[in-house]
């Protein structure tokens, strides 16, 4: 006889049927099974289930997987609520008490809005059905204005774009920020239970960087000592013009540096060779420096760990020089979800 599991599910429920009455009519396992082709154990299986279900129990089943939300647990509008309520709103401002949508955040939701238990495994695989995947968020101001953003993303940006085609300028964008030796490392593999141990400086030093990019691959920036303040940064525009030989559109976020009388003064007494813009408060999204801000700390700082300031110092001109050397690199800083208007 042909092996029965190769057989189509109405076939194998046949020859268990048949099985089964056999074996009510008085035949013994061993026979049932060298006559039907199968194992002993599939026998007294079969025997079993018939006495704990009857007949029904030996039915074929489907072997469809059963949905995270099968028996009606969630109505397809309902599904569509939470679908909702995730992709506007965070938990916090819904008054639960943490602020990520978690497998167990979304339980609670459904459990307040619907009564439905459901377990953070069926919500899981719930969330894979609804196209969703756990990412790590971008931060942004409660203080942000989005009518502010959307001006100048579809108003104002364009307007400096078409002024910079019509002067010949190059549009820079500016962000400042300091890297630290104590940077958070990151993580690394090892053996469960056995927590790695990477050797770092016990010593706490830092430097701070100004930088510029453009969407046409220009890159520049000076690595300092100190506070940053007003003199630091006419000492990097003056870098800036030497370097830049067109006329220079600068945006800049809102930092009170950029907007101090000293800084106003000296961009007065250049201006036909710069000018600068601002970014809406609190939209760091929106500057494509702040993507070459997170290469550097992740690249240069965090791979390689300085053993002291000279090393940490050395380490961010090569990385920052070899970037130089690679337009198409700085390019890809505008190919960021919140920076491609600026491509």
């Amino acid at each position: 006889m042909k092996d029965a599991r190769s057989l189509d599910q109405g076939q194998q429920e046949a020859i268990r049927l048949r099985a089964v009455k056999a074996i009510a009519a008085g035949q013994s396992h061993n026979d049932v099974a060298k006559v039907a082709g199968v194992s002993l154990r599939a026998v007294g299986k079969w025997w079993k289930t018939y006495q704990d279900s009857g007949l029904a129990g030996l039915r074929r089943k489907s072997r469809r997987p059963k949905s995270a939300d099968e028996g009606g647990k969630l109505k397809g509008w309902q599904c569509s609520s939470i679908v909702r309520t995730i992709m506007r709103k965070t938990p916090d401002q819904l008054s639960f008490p943490f602020m990520l949508w978690t497998r167990e955040a979304v339980s609670d939701l459904i459990f307040d809005r619907f009564k439905i238990r459901l377990s953070k495994w069926t919500v899981g695989r719930l969330l894979n059905k609804w196209g969703m995947s756990p990412q790590k968020p971008v931060k942004r101001a409660y203080e942000q204005q989005s009518e502010d953003v959307r001006k100048w993303i579809d108003e104002e940006y364009p307007k400096i774009a078409r002024r910079a085609a019509t002067a010949k300028a190059e549009i820079h964008w500016g962000d400042e920020m300091g890297v630290r030796s104590d940077d958070q490392i990151g993580r690394t593999y090892g053996k469960r239970g056995r927590t790695p141990v990477v050797r770092v400086s016990g010593r706490r030093f830092s430097c701070q960087m100004i930088s510029t990019v453009s969407n046409r691959g220009s890159l520049r920036f000076m690595i300092f000592d100190g506070k940053f303040n007003a003199d630091v940064m006419i000492r990097f525009l003056r870098r800036l013009l030497r370097t830049v030989k067109r006329r220079i559109f600068l945006i800049l976020d809102g930092h009170p540096v950029h907007k101090s009388k000293k800084v106003k003064s000296w961009i007065a007494e250049h201006r036909n060779r710069i000018e600068l813009f601002t970014l809406p408060s609190y939209s760091p999204e929106l500057n494509p420096d702040e993507l070459l801000n997170q290469d550097v700390k992740t690249n240069a700082a965090r791979k390689r760990r300085a053993a002291n300031p000279k090393e940490l110092k050395k380490n961010l001109l090569g990385y920052l020089r070899g970037r130089q050397k690679w337009p198409d690199l700085v390019k890809r800083y505008f190919h960021g979800k919140h920076v491609t208007y600026a491509a």
